[in-house]
């Protein structure tokens, strides 16, 4: 495209379908990853694998992060075989780091502060959209930056993005996301609640959909999860121990900032919950399965 080399680390569940959307838009993407096999699986649609980040870092001009949580960023980046392990400044290729990972904006900041050392602009780029939209290029993304460089670097994620907002500095994506994942858990939580409704009184639950289409209880999350609820074997589209890690981190803001979040507070309790009877890998919509145990002559 533009000459840059772009790296990327973290081809997990959204990471590879983003990074073959990069390799289709003709981007030229080193990536690494902690399990080499991941990296590997994307040799085939034209990416390279790099062994570890420090040697990805001497052959990218721009590092797209998308990995577990703020710790994964901080050894990502700044860790033994990091971006800028054993680099001097003047030595350093990479002129921007943007963090897709969802982490708490001081955390960001902090680490922000730290990459400028190394003359690295920094731009937290947290996506909404799940699994679908990583494989359909159409990502909600609140970014978090310096002007120049969020500017700089649209281009690049309008491969997998429908859209790229700014929030504001660095943090403010970050902060955006965790208004987003309050909404979110909250949603699908409630949705595990009328599900578990539906069936104790005797009807169809899978039929919600279809019976609400159109109202004002109507959403893509409805849609999403209502099947996932009530339908067996369908492919994992995260685990339930993400959004407990969302929703902890949300506890923190609120407390940091005074804000009352009683309906989160609820979500957090409830995902503590999923967590002690075991359920902190099972999918998004294990909500159901804290909140439903099936009766004797229930639909």
């Amino acid at each position: 495209m533009d000459g840059q080399v772009l790296g990327f680390c973290g081809p997990g569940l959204m990471g590879a379908p983003m990074i073959r959307h990069l390799l289709r838009a003709a981007h030229a993407v080193r990536v690494w990853n902690r399990t080499p096999a991941k990296a590997e699986a994307l040799i085939a649609d034209g990416a390279q694998v790099a062994a570890t980040p420090s040697a990805l870092a001497r052959e990218a001009d721009v590092v797209l992060l998308c990995v577990a949580d703020a710790a994964a960023v901080e050894q990502v980046v700044f860790g033994e075989h990091g971006l800028f392990a054993g680099a001097a400044r003047e030595s350093v290729r990479v002129r921007r780091i943007v963090d897709h990972s969802s982490i708490p904006p001081d955390a960001t900041r902090r680490l922000a502060e730290r990459a400028a050392a190394f003359g690295a602009g920094w731009v937290d780029a947290p996506v909404s959209g799940g699994v679908a939209g990583a494989q359909n290029g159409t990502l909600a993304i609140m970014a978090g930056g310096a002007s120049a460089d969020v500017e700089a670097i649209t281009p690049i994620l309008g491969a997998y993005a429908a859209r790229v907002t700014h929030m504001g500095g660095v943090g403010a994506g970050q902060t955006a996301k965790l208004c987003n994942q309050a909404i979110v858990t909250a949603t699908v939580a409630a949705i595990a609640e009328a599900v578990s409704l539906a069936r104790r009184s005797g009807i169809d639950a899978a039929k919600l959909p279809e019976a609400l289409a159109g109202g004002w209880a109507d959403s893509t999350l409805l849609r999403t999860f209502v099947p996932r609820m009530t339908q067996d074997g369908l492919e994992s589209i995260g685990a339930l121990k993400t959004f407990q890690k969302d929703v902890d981190t949300i506890a923190a803001a609120a407390a940091q900032t005074g804000t009352p979040m009683p309906v989160a507070g609820t979500v957090q309790q409830l995902l503590r919950l999923a967590a002690a009877m075991g359920l902190a890998q099972a999918d998004f919509s294990g909500f159901i399965d804290v909140l439903h145990t099936p009766r004797t002559g229930a639909a």
